[in-house]
């Protein structure tokens, strides 16, 4: 039994949809969560750049005594999670990655699409993960960069948002897939918009419910789940606090969520 919290991190406000997951698998943790949102996106930086950033999300979660963190950011994961695992020995690391084994089960004819960041979409990861798990489906992989930070700033009900999905799924429209893999953590909070936009003959398939039970999964194996004590459930972030209490507050009804801002020196 471990009654330290769970800690996620992500490139801005995508993570909370991880989060969400997690509190319904496991519904007696407590989480501390920080968003790196005023230097997102992270799909359009460098490998290094990503890292580094990263890393320093890493050592807040660290100094909050957390027990595991899930790294909620595609890009952070297909990035450097095998870094993050070598360089920190002693934490449980659990990533984020399109569920295209997924999408490659419940397909029926066989052509899958798959969204992502433009650095999700580009990694030798994901190239594997669709040769290792889809090498029987025709799969249409496409990067955009252009709806994270409209999320980011509250737009994701905007007209603004409405023209950029349209244009944005467009492609996976006119190749006739039967499944869309949301490849970044940001995009289930225009799940809606998008099931208007491609029918209701295509699934939506996002990450947050294997991760939360790969979450359980974990937690079990080190006998580290939480005991009866009070949940606790901390939104940190490098932005607007604006934003994340918008983003959750249907979400744990009149339970108490502490919020707070965080600021880190880089360097390039």
């Amino acid at each position: 039994m471990n009654n330290n919290p769970i800690g996620i991190l992500d490139s801005g406000v995508g993570g909370l949809t991880v989060l969400k997951a997690i509190a319904k698998e496991l519904p007696d943790e407590s989480f501390v969560y920080i968003g790196d949102s005023a230097n997102t996106p992270y799909g359009s930086k460098s490998k290094e750049e990503i890292c580094a950033r990263t890393s320093k999300l890493v050592d807040f979660l660290i100094s909050k005594q957390v027990k595991l963190i899930v790294v909620a950011c595609n890009s952070s994961t297909v990035s450097c999670l095998e870094e993050l695992r070598k360089e920190y020995p002693d934490m449980p690391f659990i990533g984020t990655v399109p569920v295209i084994k997924t999408a490659a089960a419940v397909s029926k004819n066989r052509r899958i699409g798959v969204l992502s960041t433009t650095t999700t979409a580009k990694s030798d990861y994901q190239k594997r993960l669709i040769e290792e798990f889809a090498s029987d489906c025709t799969v249409f992989s496409h990067g955009s960069d252009d709806l994270v930070p409209l999320i980011e700033r509250g737009k994701e009900r905007s007209e603004e948002m409405t023209h950029v999905l349209t244009k944005v799924l467009k492609p996976f429209q006119e190749e006739g897939i039967d499944a869309l893999v949301l490849g970044c953590t940001h995009f289930p909070f225009v799940e809606d918009q998008m099931q208007d936009i491609m029918g209701k003959d295509v699934q939506l398939l996002d990450s947050g419910g294997a991760i939360a039970r790969q979450v359980r999964r974990v937690l079990e194996q080190n006998n580290s789940l939480a005991g009866e004590h009070p949940q606790t459930i901390s939104i940190f972030t490098t932005g607007s606090i604006d934003i994340p209490k918008k983003l959750l507050q249907d979400t744990f009804g009149n339970k108490a969520v502490e919020y707070g801002t965080y600021a880190y020196e880089y360097n390039n």
